[in-house]
């Protein structure tokens, strides 16, 4: 089906062997332009320091919920879901929990969490492992606010039920794609066609 989309949108498809033919020379041509990517490829790549901070800041905000997990110290992690409200220069991440909620009872007894990012549609996935502290800093939050988390704290910042949870990353990695999606995708339609790996992706470690 993918096959039959490029022939007519490269050149009419009719019973005339000439156009079959040139519609063919346009598709190799299709073909080898998406494969000569390869050769610039990069599977791995390491990030420290501020560019680390960038691409950590980059995939956690695109994406936004993360799989908050706990519970360090036994056999499974704990996890939910959490809107991250900040990522701010020294790449740490801000969160609002409830200080009555089972999240800040176990980072109380137990600071070591993990962080779990996925964006599907962006072929974007990111893992962090660090330390959480809790905060009660009004500043903070008037700082962090937005109107969709009046759902939770009706009582705006000032709720005395708002609890501010900050992670400083020990170590993180993260799954990219070298090029933009729709580089991606046609490299993908490419694969399936030439039945050659095409993978555009890029993986690596980010030391802040």
């Amino acid at each position: 089906m993918a096959l039959c989309i490029i022939k007519c949108s490269l050149a009419p498809v009719n019973a005339s062997t000439n156009n079959a033919l040139s519609a063919g020379i346009h598709i190799d041509i299709f073909l080898r332009k998406i494969i000569s990517l390869k050769k610039n490829y990069m599977a791995y790549k390491n990030l420290v320091n501020q560019d680390g901070i960038d691409k950590l800041k980059e995939l956690a905000k695109s994406t936004d919920i993360c799989m908050f997990a706990t519970h360090y110290s036994y056999d499974s992690l704990s996890a939910r879901p959490m809107s991250t409200q900040d990522v701010d220069d020294e790449g740490a991440l801000w969160f609002f929990s409830q200080a009555s909620s089972n999240i800040n009872a176990e980072i109380e007894a137990d600071s070591r969490v993990q962080l779990f990012y996925s964006n599907k549609s962006n072929a974007e996935y990111l893992s962090i492992t660090g330390r959480a502290s809790i905060l009660k800093d009004e500043q903070k939050a008037r700082e962090l606010w937005t109107v969709w988390v009046k759902t939770w704290f009706t009582e705006g910042p000032d709720d005395p039920n708002l609890t501010i949870i900050k992670v400083v990353p020990d170590d993180a990695y993260y799954w990219d794609t070298k090029h933009n999606k729709m580089v991606s995708m046609l490299k993908i339609m490419a694969g399936a066609i030439t039945g050659k790996t095409m993978d555009d992706s890029l993986e690596g470690r980010i030391e802040i």
